[in-house]
This record gives C-alpha cells, sequence and structure tokens, in this order.
C-alpha cells in the first residue's frame, strides 16, 4: 500500500456504491450518503455504474474484467472524489485499473485519473473529511473485519479502527484471526465451497472468543459470508457495515 497524499474537503463527491450495496446492502449505501451529507458534503450517484469487474479479474478473466471497468472510466468527469463503500472495490478501482488497461494509452490516462480520485469510505472520513465522531450509544465491545485486499491495498484496518476510536462508549477488541481472510474472495466462495466454509467459521469462532457483541466490516462480500456462517448455525452473532454502525451510533440519520 503506497502513501497518497490526500485533498482537503470537497464540497461534492461521487458515490460508487458497488453491486453488493445495490443488490444486498442498500442501507449501508444510504448511511454513506447519510454520514457524508451530514459533513456538508453533496453526494452525486452516477446511475449508469455497474460491477468494477473485480470477480472476473480475479477468477482470471482481465479481458472480461476490462470491458466491465471500461464501462466506469467516463462515469465521473468531474473532478471530484470518487468515495466507494468497500475496500475491495476501491482497490481495485486504484490499483487495478490501470493495469487493465496498460496497453490502451486513452483508456489507461484515464484510468490513473480515475485512480488518483477513489477513496474508500473510511479512507475518506479520516483523512480527507478529518471527520470528528460524536458517539450517543451505549457502551457496546464490538470485533473489526477487514477484507484481504481492502487492509492491503487500501489499510482499511487502520482507518476503520481510527473511526470506531472515536467513539467514546464502544469498545473494540482485537481478534486472533484479524489479518486473515474471511473465505469469501469473490468467486472463491463459489468454487471452492468447503474451504470457505472452514475459513468463515475460524474467522467467526476468533471473534466471538473476543466476548465481542458482533463485528464491524466495511466489504459486503465479507459480510455476506460471514453472517451466512452464522445463520446456517443459527446464532445471534452478526456482522454490520461501518457505515450503518456509524450512523447508528451518531444519530447521522433519524
Amino acid at each position: 500500500m503506497e502513501k497518497r497524499t490526500y485533498p482537503g474537503k470537497p464540497r461534492d463527491v461521487y458515490l460508487y456504491a458497488t453491486c453488493l450495496v445495490d443488490m444486498f446492502h442498500p442501507d449501508a449505501g444510504m448511511d454513506t450518503v447519510a454520514l457524508l451529507e451530514r459533513e456538508g458534503i453533496r453526494v452525486h450517484f452516477p446511475r449508469d455504474q455497474t460491477c468494477c469487474g473485480q470477480p472476473a479479474y480475479t477468477s482470471g478473466y482481465p479481458e472480461e474484467a476490462r470491458e466491465v471497468a471500461r464501462k466506469q472510466l467516463d462515469l465521473f468527469p468531474l473532478p471530484w472524489p470518487v468515495v466507494v463503500p468497500s475496500g475491495s472495490c476501491g482497490g481495485m478501482m486504484r490499483h487495478h485499473y490501470p493495469r487493465l488497461f496498460a496497453d490502451e494509452p486513452e483508456a489507461r490516462a484515464k484510468a490513473l485519473a480515475l485512480a488518483d480520485r477513489v477513496f474508500e469510505l473510511s479512507e475518506f472520513l479520516v483523512h480527507v473529511v478529518q471527520v470528528k465522531l460524536t458517539d450517543r450509544g451505549s457502551a457496546e465491545t464490538v470485533a473489526l473485519h477487514t477484507s484481504c485486499s481492502a487492509r492491503r491495498e487500501m489499510g482499511t484496518h487502520l482507518t476503520g479502527a481510527d473511526l470506531l476510536a472515536q467513539l467514546c462508549n464502544v469498545k473494540l477488541e482485537v481478534h486472533g484471526h484479524e489479518s486473515e481472510c474471511c473465505g469469501f474472495g469473490g468467486t472463491f466462495s463459489l468454487k471452492q465451497p468447503d474451504i470457505s466454509s472452514a475459513m468463515a467459521a475460524d474467522k467467526v469462532a476468533a471473534m466471538q472468543a473476543t466476548g465481542a457483541r458482533g463485528f464491524i466490516s466495511a466489504d459486503c462480500g465479507c459480510l455476506l459470508n460471514l453472517n451466512h456462517t452464522l445463520e446456517a448455525r443459527k446464532e445471534a452473532f452478526r456482522g454490520e457495515h461501518l457505515a450503518t454502525f456509524l450512523c447508528r451510533r451518531t444519530g447521522a440519520k433519524p
């Protein structure tokens, strides 16, 4: 993960919601909007956005990934930041789009310009907005899970913990499998369901062992995989998207 220079707080941003937020966690998208609007930022949502192309890319289909990615390159014409409530999708756009178009000078220039404006949500709140949160909730203990690519490419384990540390009544417990994969891995969970289930079970057990009441994550794929494991086991322990958790704790929306 490279060190980047952060701009000042903008008046406008684009929201790239991701397909998993759109299909499975729309509340996380709306809560992202609520957090940003509370900071006086106007949020713009290009309706033609689709998948970032990561599933095809990580499955070894660069041509298919390139065509999906190509559709995103012209969706954000004004020089505003692009905020992504998913570290893995943010990492795809920031680090891998330029590589996808390495042999297409015009498209690569667009990909580089877009990559420079892409920010994962917690990164944006901490380093660009420099948000100051006021906790309005009761005492609560949680664990934090960050996806593999989000952790290594976007540093979300650091910025996510920074945000939680601002909540005076929230205690963050570090679990023994914090840096390990949850087993989702895009299409990995479909191709290797038994291995994926075992990895998810290990992750869930490690978080539960801390005594936390639940866990927080900013990646919906991980939330789907881990919460599905918990539902299958009929356990009350659950994960919540970071944006939704912050909204609930700080009263960002009614």
